[in-house]
């Protein structure tokens, strides 16, 4: 007896840790020594910073400061952190910024102190050698001045704007994940130095994500022999490189804006045509159609569609050990330009037991469809309907047996997900319950309720057309 329980024990808990070995891969990638010193990493928006059009002269640009003005700490579960939760040296990296943009000549500003000093060294020391040697030493040469000034900095830190998590155990064996996202904004502006006027001013966000994974199995595995075991991992992604990230978009903008602005030019004109600064100009008019998480609000779902779908019944009625049987259906989808929709489908199944119990049925319903997020390329939506089904007969039957013993009503409600793979195509993943208005489907009444059944299907919808 104890072997018979042991072994699907066992057998159990190895497909356990090899489910837990394949999700936490990270982990075996941990570093188990000191790395040594590395060029930085560039941000993912530097592709985009360097492949800017050559200019027709660069820009002599001067800035004093471009600090963190949120005043936000590091949020911290365990009490007060007083480090700061962005870098203190936006300055120095927006000037790494204008140098690799390739747009700018940036000058020392922030520092100019330092600067001063030095040239009065410099001075000091050459009119004191010209005294001694009555050799005439060169004057220094002036300093640059600036076209225009950058100001700006970092203005907002928000923490926790997205959090979730899920997790699942299962005889003392599961894991769970958690994420939370922070989100860093910066804001950048172009001053002449001539007259003072504000030319340009541009702003980019760029969120900051942190998630961690855990997988543990406290079980007895025999008498005696308790295994307790536990791995998991955590990613935090550096702030520096967000805002890193951030302010090389915000450089980006203000060439591209100023560009098309005539307040600098390209080398050469047909560069305002340029494939960096089209896919601008979309991301700027996608952005004034999205949420505040950066959610595409699009009209995505066409006024007509079709579809299909394949999934199984489960029956519930008045004889047991129901089980799963193959349905199929199609579908006309009518959709509204806000939440709600409808849609017709005539579809073909099976209900039945292991024993005792066996029809085959064709059904027509119409539905009504609930979209939480119809402007989104995901929704979920809620559905309530109510059809008709008849046993063993075609789908022209449906309509003829309607009021006849032979046609069997229902009304239904179920929960679904639809996701867009392209502009025209969606997969659609739902569940309903089914509830006959009566209770002679399988000839047996009895019991409180009336027969019913459950279906789960994925399908896929074609949209014809889409909204302009």
């Amino acid at each position: 007896m104890t072997s018979k329980v042991y072994k699907p024990t066992f057998a159990v808990l190895l497909i356990l840790t090899l489910w837990a070995v394949q999700g936490c891969s990270p982990y075996f990638h941990q570093p188990m020594r000191t790395a040594e010193a590395t060029l930085g990493a560039p941000s993912p928006a530097y592709k985009d910073l360097v492949e800017l059009p050559e200019p027709q002269q660069k820009v002599v640009a001067a800035v004093y400061k471009f600090r963190d003005q949120t005043g936000q700490y590091k949020p911290s579960e365990i009490g007060t952190s007083w480090s700061t939760a962005v870098t203190q040296g936006a300055t120095t990296i927006l000037i790494n910024s204008l140098e690799e943009s390739g747009w700018f000549t940036p000058i020392e500003r922030e520092n100019l102190g330092n600067l001063l000093n030095e040239r009065k060294i410099i001075r000091s020391t050459r009119a004191e050698s010209e005294a001694i040697t009555g050799k005439k030493e060169p004057n220094l040469p002036g300093l640059l001045f600036a076209g225009i000034i950058l100001e700006g900095g970092i203005i907002s830190y928000d923490a926790n704007v997205v959090t979730g998590g899920a997790g699942a155990r299962y005889f003392g064996a599961g894991g769970s994940g958690q994420y939370r996202e922070d989100k860093v904004t910066v804001y950048l502006r172009a001053i002449s130095t001539s007259t003072g006027e504000i030319l340009k001013t541009v702003y980019t966000s760029k969120t900051i994500l942190s998630q961690s994974v855990d997988f543990g199995v406290f079980r007895y595995v025999h008498f005696k022999r308790l295994l307790e075991a536990e791995t998991g991992f955590t990613y935090n992604e550096p702030s520096e490189i967000a805002v890193k990230e951030a302010i090389d978009k915000a450089v980006q903008s203000m060439v591209i804006e100023g560009m098309l602005a005539g307040y600098w030019r390209p080398k050469n004109k047909a560069d305002l045509e340029a494939q960096v600064v089209k896919d601008y100009l979309q991301e700027k008019e996608d952005v004034l159609n999205s949420d505040i998480h950066g959610n595409l609000m699009a009209e995505r779902r066409s006024l007509v569609g079709v579809g299909g779908a394949v999934g199984a019944m489960y029956y519930k009625g008045d004889y047991p050990d129901s089980n799963f049987r193959f349905m199929g259906e199609a579908a006309l989808k009518i959709n509204s330009r806000q939440n709600i929709g409808f849609d017709l489908r005539l579809g073909k199944g099976r209900l039945s037991t292991e024993s005792n119990f066996g029809i085959d049925i064709n059904y027509a319903e119409l539905n009504l469809n609930y979209l939480f997020f119809p402007k989104l390329r995901y929704t979920p939506y809620v559905q309530l309907g109510g059809g008709g089904l008849v046993v063993g007969s075609g789908f022209g039957d449906i309509f003829n047996s309607f009021g006849d013993s032979g046609f069997n009503p229902y009304v239904k409600a179920g929960l679904g997900m639809e996701y867009l793979l392209t502009r025209n195509i969606g997969i659609d993943i739902s569940a309903t319950s089914s509830y006959l208005l009566d209770d002679d489907l399988d000839d047996v009444e009895q019991g409180r309720f009336n027969d019913y059944f459950w279906t789960g299907k994925i399908g896929i919808n074609f949209y014809l057309g889409l909204y302009k």
